[in-house]
């Protein structure tokens, strides 16, 4: 397949998918990952994509509607692992011993219960992955969300009213970042983040520079009420001033040079 073909095939695909691995070209293409980064440099630089950590997404409403679901956790969780790592790394500097802290569902939120399980801290979570790392492997003081388990999102809703627990730190990931706000597909998500949120001073958002590049179709929360963003060095400039304008303390983490 020509070099133009394969990059006229990648826009045709991202017409149906918001955002596309480097892996994920590779076994529509049959190529190196290599070429597909070469493929993925020249259709940022001419403007008919955006080259973001791990892949490439559509640019602002290029995708077909209705097309951006969020992946099940079991997908999700194996993308940009390195971001998603040295970002909960950063996060976990955020929490002193003694706190409070309330962590959504989501994998980068994953590995920051995971970095906080043997710390001195309470902490209350509806992630179900988190749920069963922490009873088999933490220490720290865990109180969980009681419901229905969704497993998709692999969260848990409150069938009833969540206990009185109240935070310094609501950390949360999203689907996707705009100017709107925190996005998210599914609708238990959106009620959760909103019903949280309500019980922590600060909201702390943990999303890898991918997240901004995909638009999903439910605002979860406006810029105005998130503190502080850690976010890896593929943040644009245009987003960066987007978080600044909107009182927001971005941290940014720097990852390998190869990563993308």
């Amino acid at each position: 397949m020509s070099e133009l073909n394969r990059q006229n095939r990648i826009i045709e695909v991202l017409g149906k998918r918001p955002f596309l691995t480097v892996r994920d070209l590779q076994g529509q293409l049959g190529v190196s990952a290599a070429t597909i980064r070469r493929d993925i440099d020249k259709l940022d630089q001419s403007g008919k994509a955006q080259k973001v950590y791990g892949g490439i997404a559509a640019l602002d409403g290029s995708a077909a509607p209705g097309r951006h679901a969020a992946k099940p956790y079991d997908e999700n969780r194996d993308l940009a692992v390195e971001a998603k790592q040295a970002i909960a790394e950063e996060a976990a500097t955020l929490v002193r011993d003694g706190d409070s802290v309330i962590i959504h569902g989501g994998s980068t939120c994953f590995y920051l219960g995971a970095k906080l399980a043997h710390r001195n801290v309470r902490l209350y979570t509806n992630s179900m992955p988190l749920i069963a790392f922490l009873s088999d492997r933490g220490s720290c003081s865990l109180t969980v969300a009681g419901g229905e388990l969704h497993r998709e999102p692999g969260i848990i809703h409150p069938t009833a009213p969540a206990p009185p627990f109240y935070a310094s730190k609501f950390f949360l990931g999203a689907q996707g970042i705009g100017r709107d706000g925190l996005l998210e597909s599914h609708p238990l998500l959106v009620r959760t983040i909103i019903d949280l949120s309500a019980n922590a001073d600060q909201v702390v958002v943990l999303a890898d520079s991918r997240k901004f590049a995909i638009r999903a179709r439910s605002v979860a929360l406006p810029l105005s009420r998130v503190g502080v963003l850690i976010t890896d060095d593929g943040l644009s400039d245009r987003d960066a001033k987007m978080l600044e304008n909107a009182g927001i303390t971005i941290r940014i983490v720097a990852l390998s040079p190869d990563a993308v």
